[in-house]
């Protein structure tokens, strides 16, 4: 009987993630609505703490938070990147990232662009 090895086995959720995230590609008006906030020093202020390499818009020196780049390889679900934004608490209890959704600083909403966006990057 012939079976896959299990390299090929392990990454098959990976890619199946992958294709699925592809397929829910957000609107390029999300996009720009999501770029937008998390670009805004009143807002998301993401670039406060985080490079965002892919993005030429996205200019800062910051480093205090990992660089939001490949985000999608490191976050195939979109609900944890969410509940991340959400509360990054619930992940790490000594994060210096505000809780976006828990402090209300972000509505629903806004929370939903920032990901489609981020989790394009």
């Amino acid at each position: 009987m012939n079976t896959l090895p299990r390299s090929v086995c392990r990454s098959v959720p990976w890619l199946l993630a992958v294709a699925l995230g592809a397929a829910q590609a957000a609107a390029p008006e999300r996009l720009a609505a999501g770029r937008a906030l998390a670009h805004s020093q009143e807002k998301g202020n993401c670039l406060a703490c985080h490079q965002m390499p892919r993005d030429p818009r996205a200019e800062t020196l910051a480093n205090l938070g990992p660089r939001l780049e490949n985000v999608r390889h490191r976050y195939p679900s979109r609900d944890e990147l969410r509940q991340r934004i959400w509360d990054a608490a619930r992940f790490n209890a000594d994060t210096l990232m505000p809780p976006y959704g828990r402090h209300r600083i972000l509505t629903e909403e806004e929370i939903d662009l920032v990901v489609d966006y981020i989790h394009e990057l």
